[in-house]
This record gives structure tokens, C-alpha cells and sequence, in this order.
């Protein structure tokens, strides 16, 4: 998973994201909460995890932010000294999906981020995706609209497959490229633009088959199912 990651402590920061590394996720540290903010608004992460104090700004000012803003919708969790009742119920109720009081634990922490992810996350693909009209085969890697097949490159079905899971979900550039490319988000991203392109226009993602797939301003691309119009 792709982790965006607040804590002012330098220490405690490169051991959490060493936890993280060994277990094959992606950390992404930021020291300052302005700093977290600005990646969470820019890119797209599976998880967050923030610490409640910091030097510029504290946890509940942050979640606040956050779930105001419908373009961040990341599953949050929060680590903090502050363990009474009224600290854990204030989180929750501002948006936080889990709570975890210092010191925390290498096992309890990756057990906590499987067990949100397993919550939160999308499902595991199965042979046959339904995304009316449109079915997905994973095993051949077939599309088809209305039983009709759509001739798509590998790259292609990859791409769709990795949008139509994502449903409703902002994507960055950058994720896409890691996630269906495999590469580091830093390179070329008009691989992504160009591809998205040809979707869209080979599956006709339209609001007449009930779909739009959207382009985000200096962020990246939403697919967004349309409800039917009124009969």
C-alpha cells in the first residue's frame, strides 16, 4: 500500500517507516502537518497515518480539513500520548477510521493498516467484474459492452480494470503509473493521459452508458458512475 505517513519525530518517523518498508509498503514521511496536507490534496495514498501533536498544527484540526475536502477521502489513522476516552471519541467523530495510543507496536501497527485495509480497500478481483454495461474478464483480459467485445491492449484492459476498482476514488498521475505501470511515480506522466485517452474512447465512457471518466485539474482522473435519469 501507499502510505502518507505525519510525525515531527525524526526517530520515531524513520522506525515507523522502516516497520512499514519491510512489510512492502510505501512510506511517504512528512514532518509538518502543512507538508501533509499539501500531498494529501496533490496525490493519492491507500492510508494515512498521523500523529495528534504537532509542532504546527494538531490532529483534529487536520481531520477536520480533511473530510470537509471531497476530493480526500484516505482512510486515516491516528497515533497519539493521549489515551483517555474523550481523546479517542473526539477522533473518531472527526473522521478518523482508528486510533492507536504511543508506544506503539510493529505487530499491532500492521495488524491495525491490514485490518483498515481490509475494510476500506477495494475487494479482490474475481473471473467475471459486472460494471454495467460493461464486463470485465480477468482471466482473458476481454472487455465487452453490452455483449459486444471491445479490442483493448494489455495495458489497456490493465488500466481499466485498476479505474473500474477504483470507482468514485481521485487517482493522481503518479498512482496510476505505480500502480498499473509498476514505475516510479517521477516519470513521464503523459504515458497515463495518453492511455486514459484511449479508453475512454474505445469503451466510450459516456454519461449515455452511464459513466464519466473525469480529468482533475494538476491532479489526475476520477471515474465516476452517473445515475439513471429520471423515468
Amino acid at each position: 500500500m501507499r502510505i502518507a505517513y505525519l510525525e515531527d519525530d525524526p526517530a520515531q518517523a524513520e522506525l515507523m517507516c522502516k516497520w512499514l518498508a519491510d512489510a512492502e509498503h510505501d512510506c511517504h514521511h512528512f514532518g509538518t502537518g502543512k507538508a501533509f496536507l499539501r500531498a494529501l490534496h496533490g496525490e493519492t495514498y491507500d492510508l494515512a497515518i498521523m500523529d495528534w501533536e504537532l509542532p504546527d498544527t494538531t490532529g483534529d484540526k487536520i481531520l477536520v480539513q480533511l473530510r470537509k475536502e471531497q476530493e480526500v477521502s484516505v482512510p486515516v489513522i491516528c497515533i497519539t500520548v493521549r489515551d483517555q476516552e474523550e481523546h479517542i471519541v473526539q477522533a473518531l467523530q472527526l473522521g478518523a477510521d482508528d486510533y492507536m495510543s504511543k508506544p506503539v507496536s510493529r505487530g499491532e501497527t500492521l495488524a491495525r493498516l491490514e485490518a483498515l485495509a481490509r475494510r476500506t480497500l477495494t475487494p479482490p478481483d474475481t473471473p467475471v467484474m459486472h460494471f454495467d454495461p460493461y464486463v470485465l474478464q480477468t482471466s482473458s483480459h476481454a472487455i465487452s459492452r453490452d455483449g459486444s467485445d471491445i479490442p483493448v491492449t494489455q495495458k489497456e484492459f490493465d488500466l481499466t480494470l485498476f479505474l473500474f476498482r477504483n470507482v468514485g476514488r481521485l487517482l493522481s498521475r503518479t498512482y496510476i503509473l505505480e500502480s498499473v505501470w509498476g514505475t516510479r511515480g517521477d516519470l513521464n506522466t503523459r504515458t497515463v493521459d495518453t492511455h486514459v485517452s484511449r479508453i475512454r474512447n474505445k469503451l466510450e465512457l459516456a454519461p449515455e452508458h452511464g459513466w464519466r471518466l473525469r480529468a482533475v485539474y494538476k491532479h489526475g482522473y476520477r471515474l465516476e458512475r452517473l445515475s439513471p435519469d429520471p423515468v
